[in-house]
């Protein structure tokens, strides 16, 4: 990848395809003034992108399962597990609980809900959502806690339950490691064959990944268009500001705990960023993450095969934000006053929200949507957001992805002491 300079030319694809979208979408330079029509046009146009991630999605369980297994079993040490799990999750919770009170700050302070006509837009918001009549199980936390249980691995890896996946794959690492070396060594061979079998295929897909990018980019602006954004300036700002906040606490972790160079940190991480943002999806981005991990920031492959897949499971930091910025902007649209005490019970489900979120575009606002509802907030509010959701999701999993990477930095130092 390095070589080949994958980072501009993906750069170059985004910027290609932008630029093609704004020349068909009929709310841009309305090249094609047909709405219809310049959304076949752009679903041709997004083709390559939708083969690259088809190429990618399709070796994700594999992938996840033979590096987990790997980077416990290749540890040889059930402590240095232990210590780094031990370490790993309260800094995720940490990172997480972070995200969504600097979210629930900003939008409390600026009230974007409160600069536009919320009544109007309400009820000009289209009410046949994708996300309407969707939603999670209402599940107890007890019934939660049993369903992480992965009773029917193949069930869990047909629906790409990449949480349950992640859990089975943990247990079957400890079981390796439990066994005698010479006993499992076929095991440890299969999955360095799996290992190295979907990263032949992730470099296949990788080929035809700035094409696919730029489609993908051409597709959502057509689909889209700048006229997406009008009134809605506020709550997409407050969005972006918050995913900036998140990037910059980011950057002071890397620097006072990982002790590294900011800029060096973003020159070797740069790959997985842009991939991130243009596909939407932290576990189409998981190889990449994994590579320039070990490649560019020389982790040990113990820390990140293990980090990197559970990140892409339960670190959502940049969705979690996204989420509590939205629920409390539509809340403040609808005209729903929260308390303190609200506003915290809110920000602490945001938080178990989004631990377990699906690695893939667009299921934020499905979880949104349960959330909202609940506090009373009309359905169409949730169709008045979608128009600038694609971008937001965009933005949040990149910041997904550079936390994932960012605790590679800081548990690569403090296991290495």
């Amino acid at each position: 990848m390095r070589k080949d300079r994958l980072w501009l030319r993906i750069l170059i694809g985004m910027a290609a395809g932008i630029a093609v979208g704004m020349l068909l979408s009929p709310a841009g330079l309305g090249l094609i003034a047909d709405t219809d029509t310049a959304r076949h046009v752009g679903s041709w146009l997004a083709l390559p992108g939708v083969i690259f991630l088809g190429g990618i999605m399709m070796v994700i369980v594999p992938l996840v399962v033979s590096s987990i297994i790997l980077g416990i079993a290749g540890s040889g040490d059930a402590d240095f597990v232990r210590r780094l799990g031990l370490r790993l999750v309260p800094y995720f919770l940490m990172t997480t609980l972070t995200a969504v009170l600097i979210g629930v700050g900003l939008v409390t302070f600026f009230k974007p809900g409160l600069l536009v006509d919320g009544q109007a837009l309400l009820a000009t918001a289209s009410s046949a959502d994708p996300a309407a009549g969707r939603s999670f199980e209402d599940l107890t936390i007890p019934q939660r806690v049993a369903n992480l249980i992965p009773t029917n691995f193949f069930r869990a890896a047909y629906n790409l339950d990449l949480l349950q996946i992640v859990i089975a794959a943990i247990v079957a690492g400890f079981a390796v490691l439990a066994l005698p070396r010479e006993t499992m060594k076929p095991m440890i061979d299969l999955c360095n064959a799996a290992q190295a079998m979907t990263m032949k295929v992730i470099d296949w897909a990788m080929v035809i990944a700035p094409v696919g990018v730029g489609g993908l980019m051409a597709d959502i602006i057509i689909r889209v268009g700048p006229g997406a954004f009008a009134g809605l300036g506020g709550y997409f700002a407050t969005v972006v500001a918050g995913l900036l906040g998140v990037f910059a606490f980011y950057m002071i972790i890397v620097a006072l705990v990982a002790r590294r160079s900011p800029l060096w940190f973003l020159r070797n991480v740069k790959e997985a960023q842009l991939l991130a943002f243009s596909t939407s999806s932290s576990a189409a981005t998981m190889p990449v993450s994994i590579r320039v991990a070990e490649d560019n920031m020389k982790a040990s492959p113990e820390v990140v095969q293990f980090v990197i897949p559970l990140g892409a499971t339960i670190n959502m930091d940049g969705t979690a934000l996204y989420q509590a910025v939205a629920a409390i902007f539509l809340c403040q649209l609808a005209g729903i006053d929260l308390s303190f005490a609200e506003t915290m019970v809110l920000a602490v489900t945001m938080v178990g929200a989004s631990i377990g979120t699906p690695a893939t575009p667009g299921v934020g606002i499905v979880i949104l949507s349960t959330i909202v509802t609940g506090l009373g907030v009309p359905v169409a509010g949730i169709g008045l957001i979608l128009g600038v959701d694609r971008v937001l999701d965009m933005m949040r999993t990149t910041i997904n992805v550079t936390g994932d990477l960012t605790a590679v930095a800081v548990m690569d130092r403090w296991m290495r002491k």
